[in-house]
C-alpha cells in the first residue's frame, strides 16, 4: 500500500501528496485515496497524465510521471506550454512487464538523458501498488475533462480529489474496469478557479462523468461493448462522479454530478447478503 503511496506521489512529480482516508460514506471500499495538489497542472497534466504510449518490439505500457515533460511529444503540452530539460529522467510504467533495453534507451533518448539517468518504476494494474496508483487520479481526470471542455489551464489554482480504493482484481483487464469505475462513479474533486460565476456555472454541469451517454454501468462492461477500444468510448466518459469548482475570486462554489454506489458494488464484487 505504501509503495503504491509512493509510485501516486512519483506520478505527481512532486507537485502533489497522496494520502489513505477511512471509508467514504455511502460507497464500499476499505479506505479512500486522497490527492492533493497546489500546482494541479503541473502535477496531473505535465506529469501524473498517462499521456505517453511507449511501445517497441512485442511491448508496451502507459508512461506517467516527470519524464513527459522531458519528452514533450504529446499535444497537450503544446496546449500547456509546458517543456523541461534535466540530467535524469523518472517515469511510472503501467505495464506487466519490464522495459526491453530497446525501449529503455528509446525512452532515454527520446528524455534527452544517457540510458544509465532514466529509472522506471513498474506496476501493473491488478496488483495492491498499481491499485493504488490509479485510483489516485481522481484529479487528474478532472482536470482532463475541464481542458478537453476548453477550460484555461491558467485559471486553475489548486485542487484536490478522493476515491473509493476498490479490492486488488484477479488481472489486470477487471483490474482496469474496477480503477476507473472507483473515479467515473465514487470520485468527489474540488478545483479552486478564477473566472466569471456564470460561466463555471454553466461550465460545471459538463464535466461529471454523468454528463456522458455511456454513463450508468461498470467500466467492464462499457468496454466490451466497443470491442476493449478506448478510443470509441465517449471520451466525456472520463470524468470524477462530481466536481465542485469554487471561484476564489467571489467565493461562490458550483458543482454538478452524482455517485453511483451500485454500480461500485457491482464493479468491486461485493456480497450484500446477511
Amino acid at each position: 500500500m505504501e509503495a503504491g503511496r509512493l509510485l501516486a506521489e512519483v506520478c505527481l512529480g512532486g507537485h502533489g501528496r497522496v494520502e489513505f482516508t477511512p471509508p467514504i460514506a455511502g460507497l464500499p471500499g476499505e479506505r479512500g485515496v486522497l490527492v492533493e495538489s497546489l500546482a494541479p497542472i503541473a502535477a496531473c497534466m505535465a506529469s501524473q497524465y498517462a499521456g505517453w504510449q511507449i511501445t517497441g518490439e512485442k511491448y508496451f505500457a502507459m508512461g506517467s510521471g516527470p519524464m513527459r515533460a522531458l519528452s514533450a511529444r504529446e499535444a497537450l503540452f503544446e496546449k500547456l506550454g509546458v517543456r523541461e530539460t534535466a540530467d535524469q529522467a523518472i517515469g511510472v510504467l503501467e505495464t506487466r512487464k519490464y522495459p526491453t533495453e530497446a525501449v529503455w534507451r528509446d525512452v532515454a533518448a527520446k528524455c534527452g538523458v544517457a540510458p544509465e539517468r532514466l529509472t522506471l518504476l513498474v506496476a501493473p494494474t491488478a496488483s495492491v501498488a498499481g491499485n493504488v496508483q490509479i485510483v489516485a487520479r481522481s484529479l487528474e481526470t478532472a482536470l482532463h475533462k475541464m481542458l478537453e471542455l476548453g477550460f484555461d489551464p491558467a485559471a486553475v489554482r489548486s485542487g484536490r480529489g478522493v476515491a473509493p480504493l476498490p479490492p486488488v482484481a484477479a488481472d489486470d483487464m477487471q483490474g482496469i474496469g474496477r480503477t476507473n469505475d472507483a473515479v467515473l462513479y465514487g470520485a468527489r474533486v474540488t478545483v479552486w478557479v478564477t473566472g466569471d460565476d456564470a460561466y463555471l456555472a454553466e461550465f460545471v454541469e459538463r464535466v461529471p462523468s454523468s454528463a456522458s451517454h455511456d454513463h450508468g454501468v461498470p467500466f467492464a462492461q462499457i468496454f466490451a461493448r466497443y470491442n476493449h477500444d478506448f478510443y470509441k468510448i465517449d471520451p466525456h466518459l472520463f470524468s470524477p462522479a462530481r466536481i465542485t469548482l469554487v471561484n476564489v475570486t467571489t467565493g461562490r462554489s458550483f458543482s454538478a454530478g452524482v455517485f453511483a454506489p451500485e454500480v461500485l458494488r457491482k464493479s468491486f464484487g461485493e456480497h450484500t447478503g446477511r
